[in-house]
């Protein structure tokens, strides 16, 4: 395992760039290396040089690492990012609440389509009504579960067998 390096500019502010600790800090990273930068105001004092370091690090194929949740920098960081997250994430409630708004106005919002058509419904409860097929019958002639036939049924308003074993059983048909 290769030791650490570790540069310092001893006595020197982030606002020059001409740092004697920097240059051979960034002259030491290869590829695949990570730059650890304890405190952000460290590296660079601007926008335009963080990012100009950032760049130069990235095409080289360095990583950086800059958070250290600890320093007062890297709270900051770790919160402005947890607040972008959150951002995008009203964002796109709000684009999604509004796209629905105009899906109903026009007619396009109708929620989750039913399993049955009115008319296989219509067949399904008759079929059942007629006393001719089990539940269990039902659900191979009709690509539905055991619970969207007793909804049909219950909607229907015909009596839904009260046990599986007169699920089982057709219902007899007598001449009376």
């Amino acid at each position: 395992m290769a030791a650490e390096r570790i540069y310092v500019d001893h006595g020197l502010t982030g606002t020059n760039r001409e740092r004697p600790g920097l240059h051979q800090a960034l002259a030491a990273c290869r590829a695949g290396d990570t730059l650890v930068v304890t405190k952000l105001d460290r590296l660079a004092r601007s926008l335009p040089d963080a990012r100009a370091i950032a760049d130069e690090l990235t095409q080289r194929e360095v990583k950086l690492n800059l958070h250290d949740p600890t320093d007062p920098v890297g709270r900051l960081l770790f919160n402005v990012l947890a607040m972008v997250a959150e951002f995008e994430s009203d964002l796109i409630r709000m684009r999604t609440r509004e796209g629905m708004k105009v899906a109903k106005a026009n007619g396009r919002l109708r929620g989750k389509q039913p399993k049955l058509s009115a008319t296989q419904e219509a067949h399904l409860v008759k079929l059942y009504r007629a006393g001719e097929h089990t539940i269990s019958e039902l659900e191979e002639l009709f690509p539905v579960t055991r619970s969207t036939i007793y909804r049909a049924i219950a909607r229907a308003g015909a009596r839904a067998p009260a046990s599986s074993a007169e699920a089982i059983e057709p219902a007899a048909v007598g001449s009376g």
